[in-house]
């Protein structure tokens, strides 16, 4: 598997134009749009726009769903295989060193979004007027990358790469709306294979559920879970999971005569001092206080 540690070579060993700059590259893809026929990773974030007509995109463990004009996300590191391309129209590929970032406020909020640890088949699909403005913003950056280097080129590449990354982040929310009123409540999903973890008796073997087994019951990323969560219930993967586990514990605590220990080892915690301070933080009182509470 090839990895590029320099954009020089990544441009070189596929046939782009030679870069401008070590840490920040652009192409415009013209109906072609590859990057040889083999599994790589590089050094730097990628944002790339893309019609299919054929060919493969893959990288976590999906296929790229190309059945509109998409935006794909990668940080750095990230397997990625581009074979045997056609593109419907052009598109794009952007490239950028997390050194590109530094002293600038993107370096901190870049972690902020997500959506660049989604699965392809959790690409954004734009409309035609988020395309048109897609593209605006990559027309600015390419006069800007093709222009001679000044002290303002840096500064003004940055701004126009944050506003394309807040406006995915805004196309992202409407996409969960969206895809939430087609398929229905990602949050309803969620507690059932939740609930069904418990009830198969699966916490028995594997513990306290995690977020990123209930993600794949659900076929999605872990971070595309949350989001969507969020979205749909004003609560992440990992506060559902909690409040869950909490609701779990106060029923068993008024129902059953059990100790808190074999309470807390029942629900899959091998830590009792971790259930304690997650049931306080919750309800406001210790399992043991919450007892006390119901005999009185």
């Amino acid at each position: 598997m090839r990895h590029y540690k320099s954009l020089a070579v990544l441009h070189e060993e596929n046939g782009f134009p030679p870069v401008e700059s070590p840490l920040v590259s652009l192409y415009r893809c013209d109906n072609s749009c590859t990057m040889g026929n083999r599994e790589f990773t590089s050094e730097f974030y990628m944002v790339a726009f893309k019609k299919l007509k054929s060919g493969v995109i893959r990288y976590g463990r999906t296929r790229f769903d190309h059945s509109a004009g998409s935006m794909i996300f990668l940080r750095p590191h990230q397997v990625i295989e581009m074979k045997e391309l056609e593109l419907e129209e052009d598109g794009f590929m952007l490239f950028f060193h997390e050194d590109f970032l530094t002293g600038h406020p993107l370096h901190e909020a870049i972690r902020k979004y997500h959506y660049f640890d989604y699965e392809t088949n959790e690409a954004l699909h734009l409309s035609a007027k988020e395309e048109e403005l897609v593209w605006d913003i990559f027309s600015k950056l390419e006069t800007e990358y093709h222009n001679n280097v000044d002290e303002y080129s840096r500064e003004i590449m940055l701004a126009n790469i944050d506003t394309l990354l807040k406006y995915a982040q805004r196309f992202y929310k409407r996409q969960f709306i969206n895809r939430t009123e087609i398929a229905g409540k990602t949050a309803t999903r969620f507690n059932e294979a939740l609930a069904s973890y418990f009830t198969s008796g699966d916490f028995q073997e594997k513990g306290l559920p995690s977020v990123h087994h209930l993600a794949a019951q659900l076929h999605l990323s872990p971070r595309y879970l949350s989001d969507i969560l969020k979205q749909e219930s004003g609560k992440t993967a990992l506060e559902l999971i909690h409040m869950y586990l909490v609701s779990e514990a106060k029923n068993l605590l008024k129902s059953k005569d059990q100790s808190v220990a074999e309470i807390a080892y029942a629900l899959g915690f091998e830590n009792l001092s971790y259930f304690s301070r997650l049931f306080k933080r919750e309800v406001g009182l210790s399992p043991v206080q919450f007892k006390k509470q119901l005999l009185n």
